[in-house]
């Protein structure tokens, strides 16, 4: 009988607990949970004060850094539906983070930009957490940034690897 494919993760789970002693998997799936609950704690105390939340944060941090992105492909990077997205985007339209502009092209095709005060808020998310990746590799020696690039790179499911790291590449856009 073949086992399903959870059975299957379940058993390669168990395996990697008797095997890896105090670094099992399981140890490092709970540490990423608490890395992720600081990392993006910080920034959602922030978001309060403005009455938002992680999601206003994804696509205010995807369009600073991608000046004229297109609805189409914000949609694509955050892999959310479009009728997610429109209630959050509208409210940065409204409250002037967020410019849309149509496209020269195509005037169907919406073109996403922040605003001066748009570009500012960007600055002050990515400060605080850029603030806790450095002193994290500064705890960690001066090759864990590397290393760890490489482990979150490898953590993207590899069809998508390669759009994600050119994404992540991009020049910082918000001087």
């Amino acid at each position: 009988m073949d086992m399903d494919e959870p059975a299957k993760q379940r058993v390669v789970l168990a395996h990697s607990e008797s095997t890896d002693g105090a670094q099992s998997l399981l140890e490092l799936v709970e540490l990423l949970f608490f890395a992720y609950r600081d990392f993006v704690g910080d920034p959602d105390r922030l978001l309060e004060d403005f009455g938002f939340g992680r999601a206003h944060h994804r696509v205010l941090h995807f369009v600073a850094r991608n000046p004229g992105l297109t609805i189409a492909n914000l949609l694509t990077i955050l892999k959310i539906t479009k009728q997610s997205l429109n209630p959050v985007l509208k409210e940065l339209i409204g409250k002037g983070y967020i410019i849309s502009r149509p496209g020269s092209d195509d005037r169907r095709q919406r073109h996403l930009f922040v605003s001066e005060r748009g570009k500012l808020l960007a600055q002050d998310l990515m400060s605080l957490q850029t603030r806790r990746m450095a002193r994290a590799t500064s705890e960690c020696g001066p090759e864990s940034a590397m290393v760890a690039r490489q482990f979150l790179a490898a953590m993207i499911e590899p069809s998508e690897r390669a759009e994600a790291l050119k994404i992540a590449a991009a020049q910082d856009r918000l001087r």
